[in-house]
């Protein structure tokens, strides 16, 4: 079963194909995603890559939590499940009252 390491302090000049080399010394390496600000597109220092099993996710963690890489102290541990987010765009804030009005007169 895979297992996703969350990867951090990462390089702005780091590459997915960066990661997964690094990562391919403790074992397969399913997938690699290094995460972009969605307005600028540049890198935003971390990034996730999934491991086959979790006794390779375990080695990677061993090997690499803490390792020099380009210049920066990696940070490597399993990732946490993404908090849910609630489906409305007002978020948990309910719905909006007063209709247009902003109680602003002229």
């Amino acid at each position: 079963m895979a297992a996703k390491l969350f990867v951090g302090n990462l390089s702005f000049q780091a590459t997915e194909e960066d990661l997964r080399e690094l990562f391919q010394q403790a074992g397969t390496v399913e997938t690699v995603r290094i995460i972009t600000d969605q307005f600028t597109g540049r890198p935003r220092g971390f990034g996730f890559v999934e491991m086959a099993t979790k006794d390779e996710a375990s080695k990677a963690v061993d090997m690499l939590n803490g390792r020099l890489f380009r210049d920066r102290n990696l940070v490597v541990d399993e990732a946490r499940p993404q908090p849910q987010r609630s489906a409305g765009p007002r978020g948990d804030r309910g719905p909006r009252t007063g209709g247009a009005s902003t109680g602003w007169r002229r």
